[in-house]
């Protein structure tokens, strides 16, 4: 009987004393994050920097798998598993553990792409490309860690990669052509996530991202429209935003032949300057001016010129431009011919008389 008991107690021993082990871990885990990350977090909140919130971000979730991986480190420690089943189980923690560190750097490296997408400009736009390169790099640096730690030998599997690499460059020929297409309108800086741009073919819109394949523009009707990169290269590109955002904006006039030409620039240079500082999209400092330069059949023309701080704000000024105008010059008696023809009836009845 005190044998069996013996057996009992150890056989439940076996049981309690990892289980204790791994419930320790895991609720010492839990205690350990909640405080932990709570002090870090309001430490970060005293900081001008972002670098410290996107690391508490990225790893306030995997610590509790950590804890739990390391739990059952110390439970194989403590179990009376044959040495094989500890060795595997414990390669499987380290290849866990390796998968889990890539994962959350990628993240990391990812965000931190992101939040200093303003200061990285200046070398190099953020695109979707740009931070999937980003993830390719930490995946890649993993995988090879990954191979080492587990014995495997890098070499002949780069070298393996380097020739199927040529046959697969062979094959996705297209593919690879827009991969570069879209590393060279990064590097270039001609276009740029955005930017208001219109292509050859007439489509026009703001361009949303640049991925390995395609520039994604999002038209003003919020349609998308695909281009792909290498097609893109060879079209003739419009940028409404290079050198400047800021542009100008003509609107074209015709005014009566009797009209004061010198009072019509003073009124429609003061409601052009309205605009400018009432109507969203204007630019107040700038002064509109307007030139003169047809006489046409049946009005003097002009063009006025006003600036709008980007391309879609023209409709907006255009709009405000074109009812405010036409209200002052009724006020101003100043008129806006329609077009006419006048008939010569001496010189038609002349004609007439020559012929009979």
């Amino acid at each position: 009987m005190e044998e069996i008991l013996s057996v009992l107690v150890r056989g439940l021993m076996e049981i309690v004393i990892p289980a204790s082990v791994f419930l320790g871990f895991l609720i010492g885990g839990y205690i350990l994050r909640k405080a932990l990350f709570s002090r870090l977090s309001h430490w970060t909140k005293k900081t001008s920097t972002n670098i410290d919130d996107i690391i508490i971000h990225a790893t306030r979730g995997p610590f509790i798998l950590w804890c739990i991986m390391l739990g059952i480190y110390f439970v194989l420690k403590f179990s009376n598993l044959p040495q094989e089943t500890v060795h595997i189980s414990n390669k499987l923690l380290l290849v866990l553990g390796i998968v889990s560190v890539t994962l959350v750097a990628a993240s990391i490296s990812s965000r931190l792409v992101k939040v200093y997408s303003v200061r990285l400009e200046s070398a190099l736009p953020v695109t979707s490309l740009t931070q999937n390169i980003t993830r390719i790099v930490i995946f890649g640096i993993g995988i090879l860690i990954l191979l080492n730690t587990l014995g495997i030998s890098v070499t002949p599997i780069l070298a393996t990669l380097g020739i199927g690499g040529l046959a697969v460059a062979l094959a996705l020929q297209d593919t690879l052509s827009s991969l570069f297409a879209g590393f060279h309108i990064i590097a270039a800086r001609q276009v740029k996530v955005g930017d208001y741009i219109k292509l050859e073919s007439g489509e026009e819109g703001y361009v949303v991202d640049i991925n390995w394949r395609t520039i994604k523009i999002r038209m003003l009707p919020n349609n998308m429209v695909l281009v792909p990169n290498e097609k893109l290269t060879k079209s003739i590109i419009t940028n409404y935003c290079l050198p400047d955002k800021e542009m100008a904006v003509l609107v074209n006039l015709g005014v009566h032949y009797e009209s004061d030409l010198v009072k019509v620039e003073k009124i429609t240079c003061e409601v052009a300057q309205e605009i400018m500082n009432e109507v969203t999209g204007g630019v107040p400092n700038f002064q509109p001016f307007i030139r003169y330069h047809t006489f046409d059949d049946f009005s003097i023309n002009f063009t006025v010129i006003l600036r709008a701080k980007e391309f879609v704000d023209q409709y907006l000024i255009k709009h405000e431009f074109v009812k405010r105008l036409h209200e002052r010059y009724k006020k101003e008696g100043i008129v806006i011919p329609y077009p006419i023809r006048a008939i010569n009836y001496t010189q038609e009845k002349a004609k007439k008389d020559v012929i009979l």
